[in-house]
C-alpha cells in the first residue's frame, strides 16, 4: 500500500505543479488554481492541500521528487501564498465559502502542524526556510484557535483537533484549556455510531480523523471510543460494490457517490492502536478505494511517513459479513430528547446552520450478497434498493397535503420486514385575541409580520397518517402505502433510477416539461443495467399532476412517477433478476 500511494501522491504533484499560478504579477501566484473555479484558495482542499502533497513527495525515499531543489522553490512560494492570504486575525477565507472562519483555519491547522511535525524530522538543511514558513503560519493562527466559534457540529472536533496540535508545538496552556470547553459540550453520537449530520460520505470522516487527532495530542484515549463506534457502524453502511450509503446524509454528501477511501487512514491507524481485525478488514476495504492522496488532515502519504505503524501488518483481518439485516438508532431514546427542546435551558436557535433534529432517527441496512436495501426515516426518500449494477435510488413520497414532500417519521421491525409511518397535521387559525395585540398607537398600518400569530387559536384541523410496509421475499420486495384520510389527496410515489441503466415497458408516458421524468401509467416496467435488472408491478395514474407544489425533483437521475389519490392502498411489487 505504501508503494501504492507514493505512486499516486506522486501523480497529484505532477498535476497540481501545472496548476500552480506562476504569474508574479497576478495577486494568486504561488497558490494553486481550483480546478472548479479558476481561483487559488488557501483552504484545506486548496493550496494547502497540495503543499501537505509536495511536503511528501519531498522527503519520501521511494518518491520520484525526492529531495527535488525545483520542487522545494515550489513549495516555498506556496507557503508564501498562504501567508499573503492568511487574515491579520490569524485566520483564512475558502473564498467560495465562510470568510475570517475559524473552523476552516482549524481544518489546515491539523494538516499543516502534521506537515511541520514530518519536516522537523528531516535532516535535509534546504527544508529549514519552509519549515520555518508553517510555523509562522501555525504560531498566527493561535489567537483565532483560542478564541473562534463554529458553524456546524463536526467543526467542534475540527477546532478541538487543531488546538490540540498547536499544544503540541508550542505548549501553551490556554490552548488545551480552550479545547477542553470544546469537549465539555459532549459528544454528538449515538450508541450505535451515527454522528449529528448523519454524513457516511463527508463528516464522519472528519470527526473520526480530529478526535483521532486530539486524543493523541491531548492525551485524552477516551476521545477514541466515538471514533470506534462510528468505524464499526460503517460495516453496515457500505454497497456490495464498496459505494458508503449516502441516501439520507443531513450534509452535501447527499445522493452522490462516495467510497471508504477517506476512511482509511484512521481505520488503519485504529487497527494497529486496538490490535483489531475487524478494523483491518475495513482499512483493507477502504484502501482498495484509494485513488487519492486525501484532503488535508486526512493525508494517507503524511500518514504513512509520520506513522511507523501504518506499515505494519501484525493484524489479521477477519471476514466482514455479506448478510445482515440491522437497524441503526433502533433502541435510541431520540423523542426523549427531541421533547427536551425549550424546556430546562435545552434548544434555541442555531445561526448559519441548523439544529439537525433528524439525529439519531433508525435507519434498516439489509444486504444479501449483491443486492442491498435501505429502509431510512427522515430522509427525503424512505427505500432505496442496489442488485448489482441496477440501482433504484429512492423511493420517494409527496402529496397536496402540506403540500410537498412526505419523510418518514417512525421505523418499527416486524417480522416480514419494516413498518414505517409518518403523521401530519394541518390546520387554520383564528383571529388573534385581543388582549394579545401589540398596541398599534403611533402606527400608520398593522403589519401581518408585527402580529403575534403563535396567539391565534387552531381550528379545522386535519390529521394525516401515512403508513409504508416494506417487505422482503425470496423474489425480492414489496411496499405497500397506505393512508385512510383525509381523502382527495393528490400523493405521487416518485422512483429515482441510476442514469446508466434503461427502462422499458408500455405504460411509460414522458412527462414534457420535466427531464428524465416519465408517468408509470400501467401494467410492469423493467429497469436493466448491465446484466442485472429490477422488474417493478403495478403502474397507476390517477391524477395529471406531475410537479406538486413544495416538492423538489432530483436531477441526474431516471425519474417514475405513479400518480394516486387518497384513500391509499398501493403495493410496489419489486423482481429482482
Amino acid at each position: 500500500m505504501f508503494k501504492r500511494i507514493s505512486a499516486i501522491n506522486d501523480k497529484w504533484t505532477d498535476e497540481s505543479l501545472q496548476r500552480q499560478i506562476t504569474d508574479r504579477s497576478n495577486r494568486y501566484f504561488g497558490g494553486v488554481r481550483d480546478p472548479y473555479t479558476g481561483v487559488a484558495w488557501p483552504s484545506h482542499t486548496g493550496t494547502a492541500q497540495f503543499i501537505a502533497v509536495w511536503a511528501a513527495s519531498l522527503v519520501n525515499p521511494v518518491s520520484q521528487y525526492h529531495l527535488d531543489i525545483a520542487l522545494l522553490e515550489k513549495l516555498q512560494e506556496a507557503m508564501d501564498f498562504m501567508l499573503r492570504f492568511q487574515h491579520e486575525d490569524g485566520t483564512i477565507s475558502p473564498g467560495w465559502t465562510n470568510y475570517h472562519s475559524p473552523p476552516d483555519t482549524a481544518f489546515v491547522v491539523v494538516g499543516l502542524a502534521n506537515v511541520l511535525t514530518l519536516l522537523e524530522q528531516q535532516t535535509w538543511e534546504p527544508l529549514a526556510a519552509v519549515t520555518e514558513q508553517i510555523r509562522l503560519f501555525l504560531q498566527r493562527t493561535v489567537p483565532a484557535m483560542l478564541t473562534g466559534g463554529v458553524h456546524t457540529p463536526n467543526h467542534r472536533w475540527v477546532l478541538t483537533a487543531a488546538l490540540g496540535s498547536l499544544y503540541r508545538i508550542f505548549a501553551l496552556e490556554g490552548l488545551k484549556q480552550r479545547a477542553e470547553k470544546w469537549l465539555q459540550e459532549g459528544m454528538d453520537i449515538t450508541p450505535d455510531g451515527e454522528w449529528t449530520e448523519r454524513s457516511n460520505g463527508i463528516y464522519n470522516t472528519v470527526s473520526d480523523i480530529m478526535l483521532y487527532y486530539a486524543a493523541q495530542d491531548l492525551e485524552r484515549p477516551e476521545l477514541l471510543e466515538p471514533v470506534r463506534r462510528n468505524l464499526r457502524m460503517m460495516k453496515y453502511l457500505v454497497h456490495p460494490d464498496g459505494e458508503v450509503v449516502t441516501d439520507y446524509s443531513g450534509r452535501q454528501d447527499f445522493g452522490s457517490v462516495f467510497s471508504l477511501a477517506d476512511y482509511y487512514l484512521c481505520y488503519k491507524l485504529m487497527a494497529e492502536h486496538d490490535r483489531d481485525p475487524e478494523f483491518a478488514a475495513l482499512a483493507e476495504l477502504a484502501g482498495s478505494a484509494v485513488t487519492h492522496p486525501g484532503s488535508l488532515p486526512n493525508n494517507i502519504m503524511l500518514g504513512f511517513l509520520l506513522y511507523p505503524q501504518m506499515q505494519a501488518a501484525a493484524v489479521q483481518p477477519e471476514e466482514l459479513p455479506v448478510d445482515y439485516r440491522k437497524v441503526i438508532n433502533g433502541a435510541f431514546n431520540r423523542e426523549e430528547l427531541l421533547g427536551k427542546i425549550g424546556q430546562d435551558g435545552y434548544g434555541g436557535p442555531v445561526r448559519h446552520s441548523k439544529q439537525h433534529t433528524e439525529f439519531g432517527a433508525p435507519v434498516a441496512r439489509i444486504r444479501s450478497g449483491a443486492t442491498s436495501a435501505t429502509v431510512m426515516t427522515e430522509a427525503s426518500s424512505h427505500f432505496s434498493l442496489r442488485h448489482g449494477k441496477a440501482r433504484l435510488l429512492g423511493v420517494q413520497l409527496a402529496s397536496s397535503f402540506e403540500p410537498g414532500l412526505i419523510t418518514m417519521q417512525s421505523l418499527e421491525e416486524t417480522a416480514s420486514g419494516f413498518r414505517l409511518s409518518s403523521t401530519a397535521e394541518k390546520g387554520y387559525y383564528g383571529p388573534v385575541p385581543g388582549d394579545k395585540l401589540p398596541s398599534l398607537s403611533g402606527l400608520s398600518a398593522s403589519p401581518w409580520y408585527l402580529l403575534p400569530h403563535g396567539e391565534r387559536p387552531l381550528t379545522h384541523s386535519q390529521p394525516s397518517k401515512v403508513t409504508v410496509q416494506v417487505t422482503d421475499h425470496s423474489g425480492g420486495w414489496d411496499v405497500h402505502f397506505a393512508q385512510q384520510a383525509p381523502s382527495d389527496v393528490l400523493t405521487q410515489i416518485v422512483l429515482l433510477f441510476g442514469k446508466e441503466g434503461g427502462l422499458e415497458g408500455t405504460g411509460i408516458v414522458p412527462v414534457p416539461e420535466m427531464r428524465d421524468t416519465s408517468f408509470w401509467a400501467s401494467g410492469t416496467i423493467r429497469y436493466t443495467a448491465g446484466e442485472d435488472w429490477m422488474e417493478l408491478e403495478q403502474g397507476a395514474h390517477e391524477h395529471e399532476l406531475a410537479d406538486i407544489r413544495g416538492m423538489t425533483y432530483p436531477d441526474g437521475c431516471l425519474k417514475v412517477i405513479v400518480t394516486l389519490i387518497t384513500p391509499l392502498d398501493y403495493t410496489l411489487r419489486i423482481r429482482l433478476s
